[in-house]
């Protein structure tokens, strides 16, 4: 069945009359604290408080979606979740319930700024993602962390298919990001839902031997089977 909420299916014009109407417990924030700065102003002219704020809700659907967590005692308690545009290196970052999005950052990348509202979404799918993520707690590896909130991004679309990771690449399985989405999704067409399965037991603690519970084999034995199926490509 395929997961994707009706926004990621369509251009983003269209997106407000496709909100899934739904309560959240949780209260959205979003604050500009560089209006004055090129990057806070493309954010102002080309996205605004205002569509972040009507997005933010059906993002969290979806991410609720992908994990299959329809009930409130499955999800992360999150009374509120603030987004903040500010200036810092890098492109954007977690903190607790608080996501930071570099206003540098989309004032370079943000070509053509007709893309811009599509590019921010991406950009917050995956740090939402990591909100309302299981991560044992912090045990899990960082690199896990940052996969699953790719592969939920890819899930919903808003990715550049032609430059992202193929299947096959990468050097290890915790590599982050579209490596270990790939290597998530390989698990996947193992054991359907392994991925929201391996979320779920996340939930207070992590531990390597979860794939041999949900696969039966260590995740060093997986990884060498994945990169064999794809001829041990970099």
């Amino acid at each position: 069945m395929n997961r994707s909420l009706c926004i990621f299916l369509i251009p983003v014009s269209l997106l407000l009359s496709c909100l899934v109407q739904h309560i959240h417990a949780t209260q959205y924030v979003v604050t500009n604290t560089v209006p004055n700065t090129p990057g806070g102003q493309l954010f102002d002219t080309e996205i605004g408080v205002d569509f972040t704020l009507s997005i933010m809700p059906a993002i969290n659907n979806f991410i609720y979606r992908v994990f299959e967590e329809s009930c409130p005692e499955d999800r992360r308690d999150v009374p509120v979740l603030n987004v903040y545009i500010s200036e810092f290196p890098g492109y954007a970052y977690k903190t607790g319930d608080n996501i930071n999005i570099s206003a540098s950052a989309m004032y370079n990348m943000y070509q053509p700024r007709s893309v811009s509202k599509w590019m921010f979404i991406s950009v917050l799918i995956h740090e939402m993602t990591h909100v309302f993520q299981w991560h044992g707690n912090f045990g899990a590896p960082g690199g896990l962390t940052e996969g699953t909130a790719d592969y939920v991004k890819v899930k919903s679309g808003y990715y550049r298919q032609a430059y992202y990771t193929k299947p096959g690449a990468g050097q290890k399985w915790d590599e982050g990001y579209g490596v270990t989405a790939r290597f998530l999704e390989y698990c996947d067409s193992l054991l359907p839902g392994f991925t929201v399965k391996l979320n779920k037991k996340m939930r207070y603690q992590y531990n390597n031997a979860y794939r041999v519970e949900l696969l039966g084999k260590p995740v060093e034995e997986l990884w060498g089977e994945y990169k064999a199926k794809y001829g041990n490509q970099p």
